[in-house]
């Protein structure tokens, strides 16, 4: 079988699939407060478009995706995409990344999916009037609601949180102690500049050795051996349940076992978050692209996969880094 191999030997077994840039929230670090521009429906990628993608994605390797936004349950029938996905006998795990103010409804049904294995959910404060300043909208109750339930549920949660300085760094402990009887894992994000317009300013720049140290001034950390590809530096807490990650967004030492790509939700191929996108998948399909055509596109386009993030930063035609998030799929 062909597989998707990169220039420096690294197999692509990861999709990151954003199926809307639409959301319900306004995070401070993500968008401005107006929100973006989003685009035409018509422009967004069909579900039966996106089944068709990862299909031909997984013929060639890949194993894992992970459906994201915006917020992709802001989508209709998200959960029916999520149904046919399971379908395809070549995937190992589907994952989701949400805000978790529409999932509720739907955890029962996602259970009955054998291949939706991990929840992300994004949370950056267990305060609920901090974290409606920080998201520009009142719904701490359901979230946090969303977030019990889904700690009930066969389904593997993690808790994305974004490091804001300024903001939250005083609750990077009680996070911490959130996993003390909890079997969940908590992964903190470095901030990075994917906010819309770069409207915020940082005053001080929590790095991943920064939050390290921060946890460390309370608990004791031991390592845990993660396998090679993951975005996360993950540790165990002694005497704790879960687990706490932290993930180098922004500095970028995870970039040399790099197994993921992403595509957005108008199509557009990216081989890195940091690189401003290098083929549009949706006009090349639309324009009657057969499957054979897609696989020997996909096997070329993983070949400009940059080396790390730094050079694919580098090398952007559109200027800095200013998209928001929900743009470019979470």
């Amino acid at each position: 079988m062909r597989t998707l191999t990169d220039n420096f030997g690294r197999q692509i077994e990861y999709v990151r699939l954003a199926v809307t840039d639409r959301c319900n929230l306004r995070c401070q670090y993500c968008m401005p407060a107006q929100g973006i521009d989003i685009v035409p429906k018509e422009e967004l990628l069909t579900f039966k478009e996106m089944y068709r993608l990862i299909r031909v994605l997984t013929e060639l390797g890949v194993k894992k995706v992970r459906l994201t936004g915006g917020e992709p349950f802001v989508r209709k029938d998200f959960v029916g995409f999520l149904e046919m996905l399971s379908y395809n006998d070549l995937l190992d795990a589907i994952n989701i990344t949400t805000n978790g103010a529409l999932i509720s409804k739907h955890i029962s049904t996602i259970e009955k999916l054998e291949k939706v294995k991990n929840i992300n959910l994004s949370i950056d404060s267990l305060r609920a009037d901090r974290f409606n300043e920080i998201t520009r909208r009142a719904v701490f109750d359901e979230v946090f609601s969303t977030l019990e339930a889904l700690e009930k549920s066969r389904l593997n949660l993690k808790l994305n949180v974004v490091v804001q300085s300024g903001i939250n760094t005083d609750e990077i402990r009680d996070f911490v102690r959130f996993t003390k009887d909890k079997n969940i894992g908590v992964r903190f994000i470095e901030e990075m500049p994917f906010n819309g317009k770069g409207l915020r300013e940082t005053q001080e720049n929590w790095t991943f050795k920064k939050i390290l140290n921060e946890i460390k001034t309370e608990f004791k950390v031991q390592e845990i051996q993660s396998e090679k590809s993951s975005t996360s530096r993950n540790y165990s807490i002694q005497n704790h349940l879960g687990t706490v990650g932290i993930i180098p967004a922004f500095t970028r030492s995870i970039c040399n076992d790099c197994n993921r790509i992403r595509i957005t939700s108008t199509g557009t191929f990216k081989n890195c978050l940091f690189d401003d996108g290098v083929f549009n998948l949706r006009d090349f399909i639309r324009n009657g692209a057969s499957n054979e055509d897609l696989k020997a596109l996909f096997l070329s386009l993983v070949k400009e996969k940059p080396e790390n993030g730094f050079i694919a930063e580098a090398n952007r035609t559109k200027g800095g880094v200013s998209e928001s998030m929900s743009t470019i799929g979470g």
